[in-house]
């Protein structure tokens, strides 16, 4: 990846609650980690995140719909909250929460988020310098 990324991703740390985010690839590389998460946990999160979307797009038919597009999965633990988001072609973002997050304020930020990474993910498309007539 040409950024580090892991700046942008901080700023999901400013909702109060929120605990740490990781960008990920959707064949579960880690691409950026919030500063407080530890490379190991990262990609311990980063692959498990992968699974986690996977298996929730094979899902869609469960919601009366054979070709229903997922948006997010919303994960609930005895202390708190993981939520998974698309982040653009092939990526995807991940915060996890305390049990009193606010749950409007934290997938609000999430979005405007993703908005800005999708800017900097984004790649000019390749110019075709093969054979040319």
């Amino acid at each position: 990846m040409k950024n580090d990324l892991s700046w942008m991703l901080d700023s999901a740390l400013e909702i109060p609650g929120a605990l740490h985010a990781v960008l990920v690839s959707a064949d579960g590389l880690l691409m950026a980690r919030t500063k407080d998460l530890g490379r190991d946990s990262a990609d311990t999160v980063a692959a498990a995140m992968s699974g986690v979307q996977s298996l929730s797009r094979s899902l869609g038919f469960f919601c009366d719909g054979e070709h229903m597009q997922w948006r997010q999965t919303l994960v609930e633990f005895d202390g708190g909250w993981v939520f998974l988001i698309s982040a653009g072609e092939g990526a995807y973002l991940a915060v996890s929460a305390a049990p009193d997050i606010d749950m409007a304020d934290i997938t609000f930020r999430m979005q405007q988020l993703v908005g800005q990474l999708g800017k900097e993910l984004a790649t000019s498309p390749r110019e075709d310098i093969g054979h040319r007539s």
